[in-house]
């Protein structure tokens, strides 16, 4: 057995990845590097995840020299700050296929159900003391999705890759006899509507008076495609339940805003999991300067957007949109189709249902008649990791205690679940660079580089990391994100394996210049 190197695979232990995403490739890349042979299991037919089925005219959300493969950077070829969709795709493909990953890769296998048998029972104390506990096996429930057969894999460790943004759609609740089958129209969830091509797309909104709930990436990219297709005619009806400090540029006043927040001295205004005293009193001493940074940001923001003509500045700042990991880049000319009428805002919305004409919202006696409704309203990303477990046991540790964030040691590990990590699930920035240093520790973790702490320890550091997000995110903590504190986080793993975590030359680049994927770069 040989890996991607043509050396020879030495590893006996299986490793299963689930999932062919951005976050599964890098997982598969970093075992093969270790001499391990894993099987990846994808569900579709091609590698890409989200970027395989999404809106068309999406383009990247962070710019692209930080959301780049360490050692495989953009080609020059690619000018565009932002790249598309297809470009983007495209990106990831050839990184697939430069580090010959796609021969492990299993497509349409898609992985039903995981369930951890216990050789013996020595206690939790021992779950982590290695990589492969010796203690048991996962089986792994695979079903080939063309022919509806089920295929059970006996494996060492796994590495879930399923993300959060795909699969498990989220539906708003809605008040008695107002739910979407009193409405005559239709209503698609925006993932249905990802899932059409451009002209397909075009075809199914032409014509047709639609109103999207959502103010998020896919809502406002979605709203921009109805109204370049229907015009000032049937202008399309964006009913937003919370404004957000969506972003015209990164560069606020012509300031890269990388420099506010992508470097050492940005995160000395913040207090950090597990910091010091010295660290602490630094946060506390600089938060003026945390306050005039979001400001700063926010001002440019609403003199550049009109926010205040729309009626859609936010009530929290922009350090909690950044902590949430809730950042989205606005369209190109979003708010110009505002002003000539073929978008048009129904602004802060709470609570919605539907009548026989369409949506009607708290308040309000007239609905916002329509023909068509898209539910950009996000997915279940707790909802679907959970519920491949078939041990309610795990289903619970994975809820965690309020079923926002899921509990995870370094976000990638759950102490309570043996042999098996969670990679791509928890947020940051820019996914693409996080994922791949969490699966670079992922791997010399497998090789036994390092061991972990005891179950104890671990989950002390989590409530850390949670009290930041709580404080940070305030009431838009949602989700697992480690926001403002990439540098920190990336701190930690780089200790864990050895490495040195200052990664620039020269004191002033040290703390002044932006941190992203080069800089870790081996």
């Amino acid at each position: 057995m040989t890996n991607s190197d043509g050396r020879e695979s030495k590893k006996k232990e299986v490793i299963a990845i689930v999932g062919a995403g951005i976050s599964g490739l890098l997982a598969c890349k970093y075992c093969l590097s270790k001499g391990f042979d894993p099987i990846v299991f994808e569900s579709e037919s091609s590698i890409g995840g989200v970027w395989t089925k999404t809106v068309e005219s999406t383009k990247l959300q962070t710019p692209k020299p930080f959301y780049q493969f360490s050692d495989y950077p953009w080609p020059d070829t690619v000018t565009e700050l932002f790249p598309d969709q297809q470009t983007m795709l495209e990106y990831i493909e050839s990184y697939a296929n430069h580090f010959d990953l796609v021969r492990h890769i299993q497509f349409n296998n898609k992985v039903l159900s995981l369930s951890y048998e216990e050789d013996n029972n020595d206690g939790e104390c021992n779950l982590w003391e290695e990589a492969f506990s010796s203690k048991g096996k996962w089986n792994v429930t695979v079903q080939d999705t063309r022919t509806l057969s089920a295929q059970v894999y006996k494996v060492d460790f796994v590495i879930v890759c399923l993300g959060r943004f795909s699969q498990v759609p989220n539906i708003p609740e809605f008040p008695p006899n107002k739910g979407p089958q009193t409405f005559e129209g239709e209503v698609i969830h925006s993932m249905d509507y990802s899932k059409m091509d451009s002209a397909a797309a075009a075809n199914f909104v032409k014509g047709k008076h639609v109103a999207i709930v959502g103010f998020q990436k896919s809502g406002m990219d979605i709203a921009m495609e109805c109204s370049t297709v229907n015009g000032v005619e049937r202008p399309c009806s964006v009913v937003i339940r919370t404004p957000h400090w969506n972003v015209p540029d990164y560069f606020p006043w012509g300031f890269p805003m990388a420099n506010l927040y992508l470097n050492r001295f940005s995160e000395l205004t913040v207090h950090k999991p597990g910091e010091g005293l010295l660290l602490h009193l630094l946060a506390t001493i600089f938060s003026p300067l945390r306050w005039a940074f979001s400001k700063f940001v926010e001002s440019h923001i609403r003199h550049k957007l009109k926010l205040s003509k729309h009626g859609m500045v936010p009530e929290h700042s922009f350090l909690n949109e950044l902590s949430s990991c809730l950042i989205s880049t606005v369209p190109e000319g979003f708010y110009d189709r505002v002003e000539e009428g073929s978008i048009k805002l129904i602004k802060k919305a709470e609570n919605f249902g539907f009548s026989k004409e369409g949506i009607v919202l708290d308040g309000q006696a007239e609905p916002i008649k329509s023909d068509l409704v898209i539910l950009a309203t996000g997915f279940k990303g707790i909802e679907k990791l959970k519920h491949i477990f078939e041990s309610p046991k795990y289903q619970e540790f994975i809820a965690g205690s309020d079923d926002f964030a899921v509990p995870l040691y370094r976000e990638c590990i759950h102490p309570r679940i043996p042999q098996l990590a969670i990679i791509g699930f928890s947020e940051s920035i820019a996914n693409l660079f996080t994922s791949e240093i969490r699966c670079r520790w992922l791997a010399e973790f497998l090789d036994g580089k390092f061991k972990l702490p005891d179950i104890k320890m671990m989950e002390k550091d989590i409530a850390e990391w949670d009290k930041y997000k709580k404080r940070y995110s305030k009431k838009y903590y949602r989700r697992s994100c480690i926001g403002a504190l990439h540098i920190w986080h990336n701190d930690q793993l780089c200790k864990d394996m050895g490495w040195n975590p200052k990664r620039k030359r020269g004191l002033w680049a040290e703390w002044f210049e932006p941190y992203g994927p080069l800089d870790y770069s081996v």
